[in-house]
C-alpha cells in the first residue's frame, strides 16, 4: 500500500511515519508538508534516504497538485493543520485556509479517485468540561462547541469529512485525540517549552491560576491508534483517542521541575490566554472495545523519556528556540 501523508514534518506525523514504516515494511509513504513554522524537515532526517519515503514540499491548498499525488495513493491520512490556538487568536484566517479549504480539497481528491481516507482531529472541538465533574468525558457522541478559530477550524474540517461520506460514500474514518506530548514537538507547546526552558535555566510561565486540565496522550500510543483505526476500523466512524491521564498545568509544572531539581521559584504566572478551556478528558472505551486500544505509556515514563530526548537533541530544538 502507498500513503499520501499531509503534515508529515509535523510533530505527530513525523513520528506516524517513522512509526508506520517500521510497522508495515511493504508499505510506502509520500510525504506532502509545506515546512511552516511547525513543519521541520529535521524531524525525519533519519529516514530522508529510505527507498519506501518520498517527501514533497507542498501546499494542501494547491488543487493541482493534490489532485497529482491522490491519483498515485492508496490512502491518505490527514495531519496537516495550523494548530497553535495562540496564533489562531493572532489570525483566525490562516486556520481557515489550511484547516477548513485544504482539507475539502484533499477530500474532492480522494473523492474523485475513490481513495481511503483517514483525518486526524482534536479533543478540542467538543469544547470545555468543567472541572468540578470528573467522570464527565468527550465522546464521539459529545456535541461540538469548539471556542477558539482553531478549534472551529478543525470542527469545521470534521463536519465536511463526515459530509463526504454520508453524502458520496467516500470511506472516511476520524480520530480525536487528546494532548499529544514527546520528541519532535516544536519548542512552543507547553511540555516541550516547559523542558527546554529549564534546559536553558530560564523560568516557565503558566497560564493563569494553573488549573487548566488535560489528558495527556504519548505520542506513539496516538500513533499506534491512527494506525489501527486505518487498517481496521470501520468506515464513517469517529474514534475517540485519550491517554486515561488527566493533570492540570500545576502539576506538570512541579514534576518537570522535581526531574530537573529546580524550585517553583521558577514558576512564573502570566495573564490567562483568551477562551482558555477549563478541561478537556477523553473516553476511548470505543475504540478500546472496538479495535483493542489502549494507551501503553503512562505519563511519568512517557514524560521522563520526553525529557531524555531533549536533553539529548539539543541540535534540533536550539535553532528553532525564539521566545
Amino acid at each position: 500500500m502507498k500513503l499520501l501523508i499531509t503534515g508529515g514534518a509535523g510533530f505527530i506525523g513525523s513520528n506516524f511515519i517513522r512509526y508506520y514504516l517500521f510497522q508495515h515494511p511493504s508499505d510506502f509513504i509520500i510525504n506532502l508538508d509545506l515546512l511552516t513554522y511547525a513543519g521541520n524537515p529535521e524531524n525525519l532526517k533519519d529516514i530522508e534516504k529510505n527507498e519506501r519515503y518520498t517527501f514533497l514540499k507542498g501546499d494542501i491548498t494547491d488543487q493541482k497538485l493534490v489532485f497529482q499525488i491522490v491519483s498515485e495513493v492508496d490512502a491518505i491520512v490527514h495531519f496537516a493543520a495550523e494548530s497553535h490556538v495562540d496564533r489562531s487568536i493572532i489570525d483566525p484566517s490562516i486556520f481557515v485556509k489550511t484547516n477548513v479549504l485544504g482539507t475539502a480539497i484533499l477530500l474532492d481528491a480522494a473523492l474523485h479517485f475513490g481513495k481511503r481516507f483517514h483525518h486526524v482531529s482534536t479533543d478540542e472541538v467538543y469544547g470545555s468540561l468543567p472541572l468540578d465533574d470528573p467522570q464527565k468525558k468527550f465522546s464521539p457522541l459529545s456535541p461540538y462547541d469548539p471556542r477558539s478559530p482553531y478549534s472551529a477550524s478543525k470542527a469545521g474540517s470534521d463536519h465536511l469529512v463526515r459530509a463526504y461520506f454520508h453524502t458520496y460514500g467516500l470511506p472516511i474514518t476520524i480520530t480525536n485525540c487528546s494532548n499529544n506530548y514527546g520528541p519532535y514537538q516544536f519548542p512552543e507547546k507547553l511540555i516541550p517549552l516547559f523542558i527546554t526552558n529549564l534546559l536553558l535555566e530560564k523560568k516557565v510561565p503558566v497560564y493563569g491560576d494553573g488549573k487548566n486540565v488535560r489528558d495527556w496522550l504519548f505520542v506513539i500510543d496516538h500513533c499506534k491508534a491512527i494506525d489501527l483505526v486505518l487498517q481496521k476500523g470501520r468506515m464513517g466512524e469517529t474514534y475517540c483517542v485519550g491517554g486515561n491521564c488527566e493533570k492540570n498545568n500545576l502539576e506538570i509544572t512541579r514534576f518537570l521541575l522535581e526531574l530537573f531539581g529546580k524550585d517553583e521559584s521558577f514558576i512564573e504566572f502570566v495573564p490567562d490566554r483568551k477562551g482558555h478551556d477549563r478541561r478537556y478528558a477523553m473516553d476511548f472505551s470505543k475504540i478500546f472495545h472496538e479495535l483493542g486500544w489502549k494507551p501503553e505509556y503512562n505519563f511519568e515514563s512517557g514524560l521522563c523519556e520526553t525529557v531524555k530526548w531533549y536533553k539529548e537533541n539539543q541540535w534540533w530544538w536550539q535553532p528553532l528556540k525564539t521566545f
